[in-house]
């Protein structure tokens, strides 16, 4: 697996080897970039005993289209001597002591066959050895480089690489990557920067006058020699420093969110005025607030949902954009957690058996010092913060230290939205009129109370799998048919979602034999047979992935 990049090679000089198909379109990408080619269409093997010269047939397309590069300047072709292993630390720019920047090796995969493959070898070792990025056509053994599928419209590129793989299947991915784009890709591109470079021009305008002010009232106030000293001198720079950071901090999060939330074929069309015009709005009403407040800090309990990032809700995800610290519980997907911002602290829950109190504990003290220290504070609970998510206990112990929750973000329950991704109605006429929440833990570990049975009622139960036998036997005893259909449903919304469809007398014995994949939660009820019923001589079956 390689690092893609993307590399300004403006005057940069790379050699052009051998002919094929490919030499033409390989010269004409480096001109594209603004790159110089020298085209060597032979190769010299005099220092290979017993090696004939490569030479090659070039096609009289080729050969026309390189003799008008070469008239007007726009190449080198060196067509009165073969390439030599010499070429390749002579031919270069002189800053860089004549060694090229880049070798395309195309010659065609007939020739590479020959008794030539030596010549390939130390090409290629001589080239890693100095250092210069080498691409032989056909063959990834001796390439250190590859380039991409690409499509170029403005300053907008999106490049696309199997790795070697194919590249009609990169062409293929490319096309269909495209075709999901606004046309105006470019505008919005050209549209956003132009925003950009606006904004920071003004912050640093705005910046360099609140310097002058700062250096002009500390001038004044040092007239006197008598004067009363203040240590408004002392912390000048630490203010200033202080000030600039917040504000290239708002400045970014404004921008991101603009770029976020907007539709992105709309993007184009914004005004770069009004938006510089909305922005400074944006930073007065900022500093009003947050002087308003007076840098007293604030907490959310904001809901992650089940796990994709598509269920997150548009409040739960400026949440996460927003916060100075983020507390997760530790079964947030981690396609959640990307979603927040690198430069964002982010405390994961360390909750394990026996643990679990100790780690609470830890999270909320953390979550009382941040918003102590006038910081917004987010603590991003999976589902919904209140089903079975101790949101309220989290508000209340807040609450009682003086600091309570200024929000609560619902999240999407696994509750409702699991049995959807495993395709059970948790309602369905003549089937379940009910359904009921319950949970397969309570506390300190105990079992809770098990509702009675009720062949109307579709019943979903969290944390009960990791002691599934003991809630299987509860239930039975409580007077629930064996043989009612059941479904675990892990990692629900997730690429690696799984479900295991049984019958409760079954489920134990499934589940350990697939192994556990938290979080996940038990379906029960005939509403589990609605849409996707076992064959009867199935015990269970297994469906791996969304």
């Amino acid at each position: 697996m390689g690092l893609l990049t993307c590399q300004d090679i403006k005057n940069q000089v790379f050699l052009v080897i051998g002919t094929s198909g490919l030499t033409l379109t390989r010269v004409q990408t480096l001109l594209e970039h603004g790159a110089h080619a020298i085209v060597f269409t032979d190769i010299d093997l005099s220092s290979q005993e017993s090696v004939p010269a490569i030479t090659s047939t070039i096609s009289a397309q080729t050969s026309e289209k390189l003799g008008e590069f070469s008239a007007a300047g726009k190449i080198s072709w060196v067509q009165d001597r073969g390439f030599t292993l010499s070429d390749l630390e002579t031919q270069g720019r002189s800053e860089v002591r004549g060694v090229v920047d880049g070798v395309f090796l195309t010659i065609p995969k007939a020739i590479k066959g020959s008794s030539s493959t030596l010549f390939v070898d130390d090409l290629f070792h001589k080239c890693v050895s100095a250092r210069i990025p080498i691409n032989t056509a056909d063959d990834p053994e001796h390439c250190t480089f590859t380039l991409l599928s690409t499509f170029t419209k403005g300053d907008f590129q999106l490049g696309v690489t199997t790795s070697g793989k194919g590249c009609r299947l990169a062409n293929r991915i490319r096309r269909e990557a495209v075709s999901s784009l606004p046309n105006n890709i470019d505008a919005i591109c050209e549209k956003v920067g132009a925003l950009r470079r606006r904004i920071i021009a003004e912050d640093e305008k705005d910046e360099e006058a609140e310097r002058t002010k700062k250096l002009e009232e500390d001038e004044t106030g040092q007239e006197d020699d008598d004067a009363d000293q203040t240590n408004k001198f002392n912390n000048l720079v630490l203010e200033f420093n202080e000030s600039h950071q917040q504000k290239k901090k708002q400045r970014l999060r404004w921008l991101s969110q603009i770029v976020e939330y907007y539709p992105l074929a709309k993007l184009a069309d914004l005004s770069v005025d009004e938006l510089s015009k909305e922005y400074k709005q944006y930073n007065e009403q900022t500093a009003e607030v947050a002087a308003a407040a007076n840098k007293r800090g604030r907490i959310a309990l904001v809901g992650a949902g089940p796990g994709s990032t598509g269920l997150l809700t548009t409040e739960a995800l400026q949440a996460i954009k927003e916060a100075d610290i983020i507390l997760a519980d530790k079964l947030v997907p981690a396609a959640v957690l990307a979603q927040i911002p690198r430069e964002t602290p982010v405390h994961i829950a360390k909750k394990f058996p026996g643990n679990a109190e100790r780690a609470q504990q830890e999270l909320l003290a953390l979550g009382l010092e941040g918003v102590r220290a006038g910081k917004y504070v987010v603590r991003l609970k999976q589902g919904d913060p209140y089903i079975f998510g101790r949101g309220a206990e989290e508000y209340l112990y807040f609450e009682q230290h003086g600091y309570a929750p200024t929000s609560v973000v619902a999240g999407i329950t696994s509750a409702l939205s699991a049995p959807l991704a495993a395709r059970i109605p948790p309602t369905h006429r003549d089937v379940a009129d009910q359904v009921l929440v319950c949970t397969g833990t309570g506390r300190r570990g105990a079992l809770p109370r098990f509702p009675e049975w009720d062949d109307a009622r579709t019943v979903v139960f969290l944390m009960a799998l990791h002691r599934i036998g003991d809630v299987v036997d509860a239930l039975v005893a409580k007077g629930w048919d064996p043989e009612v259909p059941c479904c675990v449903v892990e990692r629900a919304s997730c690429p690696d979602q799984r479900v295991i469809r049984t019958r409760l007398k079954d489920v134990a014995e499934a589940l350990e034999t697939a192994g556990s994949r938290p979080p996940g939660l038990l379906v029960a009820g005939r509403a589990c047979e609605v849409i996707v019923k076992l064959a009867d001589d199935e015990r269970w079956r297994i469906e791996e992935g969304l």
